[in-house]
Parts: structure tokens; C-alpha cells; sequence
């Protein structure tokens, strides 16, 4: 594997919206109403020439990963999968983690690495550490699973668990007090949504019809880089989030024109959803967005079960919520991509899921 090192002088910003589906309203408010007060990087769309530039960067480092067709009941509906749980941490995270350690340049990262995340972008950086011989610590929500915070640890990374709010201000402040080394962003970042941006050219180079990509949302990184493919390749392709109903800001947040946060209930999903949406992410999520499709947790669970028994697929709570999303019917008659985002998923979760039961 060859992981190379260059310089990097930019910075910039990202774009989002519609769940049963729900669609796109377009922020009036000026910068600075918001009422973010850490704001400090409004993002735009990642170029379509950064997102080729960053496979290149890429080979030999991510797999291009299998887009393959869903067996459908009936085999009526065209519904794809991209099997990012395949990539070697087990997630689409790789990609961004490595594109943007590549840019950072070696004198940036001679004190070292960290993130924060939940699991799957630790990994990443992780690997990338290990592959690049620096020093890579994590800071994770208190309630990450033990099989990425074990992954991280079997990577050689440090992990330091803190409580959800401060994690969450982690995000927000770039940086974590008493921590130095290179901060990589999980998603607000537009190195790292270039990397996510590859999974589109993937897609559209197996699938140049697709009408629809559906994506799970987190902090939106891997839904604005896609979309940002898609926005270039193909502009007629939608591209929605898909969030779980117990922690769904960004459906409330377009709903409402504006950022809005909403209570967060911890289940057996924590790839994806919060209680707010991230304030540097908004303009870019309701520029690049089509909308959001809201799932039940009963719903994901049911999607994770059924990879499993028709594709032989392992995916975690947030890689089958696209496919939950699309069996609900609400895309029926379109040509739909399905990102399994990841299959980071704990085995006992994993076996009670099978089990007909919710963990």
C-alpha cells in the first residue's frame, strides 16, 4: 500500500433536505442567526476535480467496494447496494480519514493524530496512523460500542471515553482541551467529504441511471460528498438522508427553515443521528439534499435481519437504514442505491437482531 503525503492550504465548507419524505426549504436566515456561537467555517460543496483527485489518492488504500442489486420481493423494484461495510475497517470511513491525513502533510502530523467519533472514523484514522507510524487518540461518546472501541485499540489507537455533550462540543470546537496532534473532523471537513465524494463516482460509473441515492445521516459528511458527485455526474439523481425517529434533527431542522434540535434517544444505532444538526453543515445539506426519510428503530432492525438472511450481508444499525428507508416503499419505482455505510455492529446485538428481537 502507498499512502502519500501532501500539503494542504485549503479550507473550506459544505450543503442538505425531505422522510416520509420530507423536502427542501431554503434558509433566508443570515450567517450568524444560526445561534451557533463556535461557528467558525461556513461549508460549500466539494469540487468534482477534489473528489477525482481524491481517488487517486485513494488507491491502494480503500477498496472500490460492490454496488449489487437487492433481491426485491417480487423483484419489482430496482434497489442496489454499495457495500462499504466491506472497505477493511469495516466502514466508508476510510476514505475521508485518508484523503484528509494525505493532505495534512507530514509536518502536521509529526505530534500525532486524533478524532472524534463513535467508532467507524476513529478506525480510520486509526489505520492511517498505524500505516503512517504516528500516534492517533480518540475521543468517544460514553456509549460507543465495544467492538469499534476494541478496533481501535487493536489498530493502536488511544481511546478516551467522554460524556455525549462533550464529545458533541468536541465536534463543534475542532479540538478537545489538553490534546494536541492534527484534528481530523469527521465530517465537517471538506478533505474528508472529498473521500466520502468517491463512493459517487463509484456508483455512477456501475449504475449511470440511478434515480435515487439513499444515505444514512450522521453529521452529513458522507451525504454532502456524495451528493456533491452527484450534483456534477448527474444532477436529475436525488440523494436523501435517511434518519432513525429517535434522533432526527435534520428532518425537524427543514421542517422548520432552520436548525432545530430535538431530543436524542440512545438505541442500538449509533452510527448515525444526534439532537441537533451540525451548524457548519447546514447550508450545505440544504443546497445539496433532496430530503430525509425518517425510519423506526423497529424498522432498521428489521433491515439489518434481512442483509443478512437474503445478501449474507453484516451491516450495523446506521448501514441499513437506507435500506430500511427504501423498503418502505416511499422511492417505489425508482432506480435506488442503498449506502450500507458500515458493518461495525456488536455480535450480541447482532444475534439478538437475528433472533426476531431489538437490542
Amino acid at each position: 500500500m502507498k499512502f502519500t503525503l501532501i500539503s494542504y492550504h485549503q479550507r473550506s465548507s459544505l450543503a442538505l433536505r425531505s422522510g416520509s419524505v420530507h423536502t427542501l426549504v431554503h434558509d433566508t436566515h443570515p450567517q450568524g442567526s444560526l445561534g451557533n456561537a463556535h461557528l467558525q467555517v461556513v461549508a460549500t460543496p466539494v469540487s468534482i476535480d477534489d473528489i477525482r483527485a481524491a481517488r487517486t489518492r485513494l488507491v491502494g488504500i480503500a477498496v472500490r467496494t460492490p454496488l449489487v442489486r437487492f433481491p426485491a420481493d417480487g423483484g419489482a423494484s430496482e434497489v442496489y447496494l454499495k457495500l462499504e461495510n466491506l472497505q477493511p475497517i469495516g466502514s466508508f470511513k476510510l476514505r475521508g480519514a485518508a484523503n484528509a491525513m494525505a493532505l495534512a502533510g507530514s509536518d502536521a502530523l509529526s505530534h500525532g493524530v486524533y478524532t472524534a467519533s463513535a467508532g467507524n472514523m476513529a478506525q480510520g484514522v486509526a489505520w492511517c496512523a498505524r500505516e503512517l507510524g504516528v500516534r492517533c487518540r480518540v475521543v468517544v461518546p460514553e456509549h460507543a460500542p465495544k467492538t469499534k472501541t476494541d478496533a481501535i485499540e487493536r489498530l493502536g489507537g488511544e481511546v478516551i471515553r467522554v460524556p455525549f455533550d462533550e464529545w458533541w462540543q468536541t465536534l463543534v470546537n475542532r479540538g478537545h482541551p489538553g490534546m494536541d496532534g492534527f484534528f481530523v473532523h469527521p465530517f465537517a471537513d471538506n478533505a474528508v467529504m472529498a473521500g466520502n465524494g468517491t463512493i459517487g463516482l463509484e456508483i455512477f460509473e456501475d449504475l449511470a441511471d440511478v434515480d435515487a441515492i439513499i444515505v444514512p445521516y450522521g453529521g452529513g459528511g458522507l451525504a454532502c460528498g456524495i451528493a456533491a458527485a452527484a450534483r456534477a455526474i448527474s444532477p436529475r439523481t436525488k440523494v436523501y438522508a435517511v434518519e432513525v425517529e429517535t434522533a432526527a434533527p435534520l428532518t425537524a431542522s427543514l421542517a422548520a427553515g432552520v436548525p432545530t434540535p430535538v431530543t436524542r434517544t440512545q438505541t442500538f444505532i449509533d452510527g448515525m443521528g444526534s439532537g441537533a444538526v451540525f451548524g457548519e453543515m447546514w447550508p450545505l445539506v440544504q443546497s445539496l439534499l433532496a430530503g430525509t426519510i425518517v425510519v423506526s428503530v423497529a424498522q432498521i432492525a428489521a433491515a439489518v435481519k434481512t442483509l443478512a438472511e437474503r445478501c449474507r450481508v453484516v451491516a450495523e444499525g446506521a448501514g441499513a437504514a437506507p435500506l430500511a428507508a427504501a423498503l418502505t416503499g416511499v422511492l417505489e419505482g425508482q432506480k435506488t442505491v442503498c449506502i450500507v455505510s458500515g458493518g461495525n455492529i456488536d455480535l450480541d446485538k447482532f444475534a439478538t437482531i437475528l433472533r426476531g428481537d431489538i437490542p
